[in-house]
């Protein structure tokens, strides 16, 4: 059975910052960005529950390359727009010194729904994020490959942390936004589903007993799209750049061509429970690239860059097929200079202000385009 790697699309969300150009502090912008997006973008283009977030999206890609052009063109485009409506935009998990209790809520039915049922986890969920889809033949293969990939899940996550400040505070976190996020019910790693019918009856229970109204509402950090053949992954800090974002989708994308590769051949990657896969969640929150993961199969502690480099070499078979090598390594490039959390917080130890780190952070949205 060949890779059919054409399978494989990708789709990219992204959650941008909005700031004032001067202050760099968090401004909502009454939708006006949205609105304008959108006659340009139409829906890749969304509001979130904060109005000081625009959400982004592509259109389903045949690859890496092209996923780059969409979202370097949505970076630029909503940049220009912003600029012409007097704010500044922005890319990291969160916000340097914004106060999220300052920040006006978006007027929306399902968000005033959300508010209403979760409160202040909900309106202090002031945070940005990477989604990253890919695609898949049938939602049975997708739960296969959901449950496998879940290993991987912390190594990729240490890549993308870029969220070390709350509300002016330096949290000791390379990502604080897992953290906040955590208030939430239904995150984090979940567990393995042996079929795709268990992970539909789970759903339905909770639709049934009133816990959910639709599938939407279950944010774990991966999940089988409730409406479409992808794995979605959700588990990652927005980056800084273009550059890192496509890197870190090119990785999520040749790990479910490698587990596919593996499927075809009747092999499978061993299933961890979601208890030890959090144990590596915890370090990639709290060290980044910097500390330790677990290695399960050895049962010891392994440098996290260590890990990383053999997560590579067992993504080589795929990446040509993919036409993703290119992109893959730009894994290389984060770990010499650092995550965006190791970035920002270079900036504050230099200049002991955080006004500068989030200035940092909004010059680096359009680096390298």
């Amino acid at each position: 059975m060949g890779l059919n790697y054409k399978t494989f699309t990708l789709g990219v969300e992204e959650e941008y910052m909005v700031l004032d150009p001067t202050t760099f502090e968090l401004k909502s912008h009454q939708q006006q960005l949205v609105q304008e997006g959108q006659q340009i973008f139409k829906d890749k283009v969304k509001a979130e529950m904060h109005q000081a977030v625009v959400e982004v999206g592509t259109s389903i890609c045949k690859d890496a390359d092209e996923a780059y052009q969409e979202v370097a063109t949505l970076r630029k485009t909503m940049s220009q727009i912003a600029k012409g409506c007097g704010f500044a935009m922005g890319a990291a998990g969160t916000h340097p010194f914004s106060h999220w209790e300052s920040q006006l809520i978006t007027d929306h039915a399902r968000y005033n729904e959300i508010i209403n049922e979760l409160q202040d986890a909900a309106r202090s969920n002031l945070i940005f994020g990477l989604h990253v889809h890919v695609g898949m033949e049938s939602r049975e293969m997708a739960n296969h490959i959901a449950n496998s990939t879940r290993y991987f899940l912390p190594h990729i996550f240490a890549l993308s942390t870029n969220s070390p400040f709350w509300e002016g505070r330096r949290t000791g976190y390379k990502s604080y936004r897992t953290k906040v996020f955590d208030k939430f019910p239904r995150t984090g790693i979940p567990d393995a589903f042996e079929s795709i019918e268990a992970y539909d009856n789970y759903v339905k229970l909770l639709i049934k007993t009133k816990c959910i109204d639709n599938a939407k509402k279950i944010w774990w950090d991966l999940r089988v799209h409730p409406y479409f053949n992808t794995v979605e992954f959700r588990i990652c800090d927005i980056p800084l750049t273009v550059d890192e974002t496509i890197t870190i989708a090119a990785l999520f994308q040749a790990i479910c061509a490698r587990i596919y590769m593996l499927r075809s051949k009747n092999l499978n990657f061993i299933q961890y429970s979601r208890a030890l896969l959090n144990e590596n969640k915890w370090r990639a929150s709290r060290y980044g690239v910097e500390g330790s993961l677990i290695d399960f199969g050895k049962e010891e502690e392994v440098n996290t860059r260590a890990l990383i480099q053999e997560l590579l070499d067992f993504l080589d078979p795929v990446m040509d097929q993919l036409g993703s090598r290119d992109r893959i390594a730009g894994v290389q490039s984060i770990l010499e200079k650092g995550t965006g959390a190791d970035r920002q917080l270079a900036i504050f130890d230099k200049t002991g202000n955080l006004k500068e780190v989030a200035a940092f952070i909004h010059h680096q949205f359009l680096a390298g385009l």
